[in-house]
């Protein structure tokens, strides 16, 4: 699992898997907000949470078709799901590897960008982490889109139409987190929320992805 796990993160800094890429769009759109709604602080202070939140959402879309694109593209994926390695542990390495290559980054990044939405100064602590607690279920169910979605053509389009319902409640908690903290409310029941939806969906989501990826195999 280890070597796995090293050779994704090797794949998506070298040959384009995500690395830097979401992180990118994350700067990106937190630079245009302010052209587009204008300068006023109150205003960009309002929206912030929102804004970043859904900027972490989009991002994490980015990467999510070569999760098991190239390895089923090479014939790697079918040697993985006859391995002795149990094929729900691997979905759940891979979505680790999406998850540090694309998800942390944005953690790291968060608190840049919240400076230039205006963001409170109380809510930087909870910004943190509801992204470093909500991030991690967006990997894990984007990778039931990639299974879902393996071996189709412009699947990309497809794992977005079917991932974005499934990412509402955590985009809900994860923004409300650091909207109440800016407000000066009690956050702790969002976050428990949104720590409750994370630990679901580590629990449940690799199971059906390793479903779906063993009836996309049988298909294919």
């Amino acid at each position: 699992m280890k070597a796995l796990l090293l050779r994704d993160l090797r794949l998506a800094i070298r040959a384009g898997g995500g690395f830097g890429l979401g992180l990118a769009f994350f700067l990106i759109l937190a630079t245009l907000i302010p052209f587009g709604v204008g300068p006023q602080p109150d205003v960009l202070a309002s929206i912030a949470p929102g804004v970043l939140w859904v900027g972490a959402l989009l991002s994490c879309l980015l990467s999510l078709e070569r999760i098991f694109a190239l390895d089923f593209e090479d014939g790697a994926l079918d040697l993985m799901a006859s391995s002795p390695l149990p094929l729900e542990g691997i979905v759940a390495v891979k979505s680790l590897a999406h998850w540090l290559t694309t998800g942390l980054p944005l953690v790291v990044a968060a608190p840049l960008l919240g400076l230039m939405l205006n963001l409170p100064s109380q809510s930087y602590g909870w910004l943190l982490m509801s992204l470093l607690i909500g991030t991690p279920a967006l990997s894990v169910i984007g990778a039931f889109g990639a299974a879902i979605t393996v071996g189709l053509k412009r699947g990309g389009l497809l794992i977005s139409l079917l991932v974005l319902p499934l990412y509402v409640p955590t985009l809900i908690f994860g923004a409300d987190v650091v909207r109440r903290a800016g407000q000066g409310l009690d956050a702790s029941v969002p976050a428990f929320m949104l720590a409750g939806l994370t630990l679901g969906a580590v629990a449940i989501m690799p199971f059906a992805s390793a479903a779906a990826l063993r009836a996309g195999l049988k298909g294919s």
